[in-house]
């Protein structure tokens, strides 16, 4: 059985507590969360330890864990992988929060943040790998050194013209050259750039470069509150045996939170139960 996180930015957007969240979450079947970082911090890579260890114990006291973190640089709007003038704080930040994501007991970070990943103007596919591989290398280490993985995540051309396709990630993935440091795919942003997403799962999974999914619909919503074929995408998914984590990220509610989740995991569910 595919194991689910659920991320939390929506429950928190609407005022639940991470007590709350957690409590959703195991009540819905999810295994845990991930965690948009902002939603616990102000500056969450400098968390004192006793805040990271209370929400460790808040999440697991509800019978879940934290799974990692995604949304990294949200709340960090100055920072940036591709402006190298930005980068000594912006590797700080990150460095910090895979930090932040061990001590949680996360497994993965994703490295969306579409808005801190802006292409220099003028810089060429080969150069822009090697640019932002110099970038990440230490980044890498570091999580190697913590035991997570690190995902950049492709993300559509309505969103960035920096890693818009797994085959842009697997190039980064290369050429870093860390086991730590993976690709990633969100069904959203491959539905949208480069359909049809069982065929790209099964294009990619098998050479070991995919270290997360995110299952979302191209509407933003959840797996079915729209028409994406989550029935082949899960079925692609357990015939190559995956075993990592499967993160439900929805930009949108149907009704509230709480029942955008539960359609959520009751649609991958049911999606399993057809392949079973």
């Amino acid at each position: 059985m595919l194991e689910l996180a659920l991320c939390n930015e929506l429950l928190h957007a609407e005022g639940l507590s991470l007590r709350e969240q957690a409590e959703t979450a195991k009540a819905l079947g999810y295994a845990g969360l991930e965690l948009a970082p902002a939603t616990l911090d102000d500056a969450p890579h400098g968390m004192a330890a006793e805040r990271v260890a209370e929400v460790r114990e808040t999440v697991e006291a509800a019978g879940i864990r934290v799974t990692g973190l995604h949304w990294l640089l949200t709340g960090y709007p100055e920072a940036s992988i591709t402006d190298r003038s930005r980068w000594d704080e912006t590797r700080e930040a990150l460095l910090g929060l895979v930090d932040l994501c061990a001590a949680l007991g996360g497994d993965v970070l994703v490295h969306g943040s579409p808005g801190q990943r802006v292409r220099p103007q003028g810089m060429g596919d080969d150069a822009l790998t090697a640019h932002l591989a110099e970038f990440f290398s230490p980044i890498a280490a570091a999580s190697e050194r913590a035991g997570v993985t690190y995902c950049i995540e492709p993300l559509a051309r309505t969103e960035t013209e920096t890693i818009t396709t797994v085959a842009e990630g697997a190039a980064l993935v290369e050429a870093v050259g860390s086991a730590a440091f993976k690709t990633m795919l969100d069904c959203k942003a491959a539905g949208l750039q480069e359909p049809p997403v069982a065929d790209r799962i099964r294009e990619w999974v098998p050479r070991g470069v995919i270290g997360h999914i995110h299952a979302n619909d191209t509407n933003l919503g959840a797996p079915g509150m729209g028409d994406d074929p989550f029935p082949e995408i899960i079925h692609a998914l357990t015939d190559l045996g995956w075993t990592g984590l499967v993160g439900v990220e929805p930009f949108r509610t149907l009704i509230d939170a709480r029942v955008t989740a539960a359609v959520g995991a009751a649609t991958l569910r049911a999606c399993e139960r057809a392949v079973a």
